[in-house]
């Protein structure tokens, strides 16, 4: 049998810790390696107990969960939970090295699975977290890019352009004809090309190049 994956509970509520552990070790798939009550503790926890998946909080004392998350996503990966939908959390934890965004009222299943998808190596970002951001990106007067796009071919683009507005891969095939596995292929090879983790990532390269923007422009 495989290890269990395991898991970090990082929150300043005793009682939502003590409810996420609960969930968590129903799961035998999972086990939960400790808990931290302020991002410092989970600074410190992740470099001791080296789990596979942080659930982390936004607000917590001493250290936030945003910055938590820059310190530790080298490590490890990290899903956010918070009970703040905010744009500007889903961004800067996004861009903090997040691999997932949920709220805190997700269901126990669909919590349990993206813990999953997360350890697994993908990013999960919720369909209305995702039409929220490209939304908020759209509307932003243009900016310099930060990112370079070059090397990039244009049925790349075609895909991140669309892995941007938050289309899975099978939505994907269909908008561009293209097979699973080429859209897998291409998905391989923009990661690399971008030094980019994980599906996260590659959407926030997607913004800060500007393509996301252009592609709204564009209809």
């Amino acid at each position: 049998m495989s290890e269990p994956t395991r898991v970090l509970i990082a929150d300043d509520q005793a009682l939502v810790r003590g409810s996420f552990r609960v969930l968590v070790e129903s799961d035998p798939g999972l086990v939960v390696v400790g808990e931290a009550a302020t991002g410092a503790e989970a600074v410190e926890l992740v470099g001791r107990e080296r789990p596979d998946v942080v659930l982390m909080d936004v607000r917590m004392p001493e250290l936030d969960g945003i910055e938590a998350t820059r310190r530790v996503s080298g490590s490890t990966r990290v899903l956010i939970l918070t009970t703040f939908d905010l744009d500007e959390y889903v961004y800067a934890a996004l861009r903090a090295g997040a691999s997932g965004f949920l709220l805190k009222d997700t269901p126990p299943a669909d919590l349990l699975a993206a813990v999953k998808v997360v350890a697994a190596g993908d990013a999960l970002i919720t369909p209305s977290v995702m039409r929220r951001l490209v939304a908020e990106f759209a509307g932003r007067p243009d900016q310099p890019p930060t990112h370079s796009l070059s090397g990039v071919t244009d049925r790349e683009l075609d895909v991140l352009t669309l892995i941007a507005r938050g289309l899975s891969n099978a939505e994907i095939t269909q908008r561009l004809y293209l097979s699973m596995a080429t859209v897998k292929t291409h998905i391989g090879r923009l990661l690399a090309k971008l030094h980019a983790r994980d599906r996260a990532q590659l959407v926030i390269i997607a913004y800060e190049s500007g393509l996301v923007r252009a592609a709204q422009r564009e209809g």
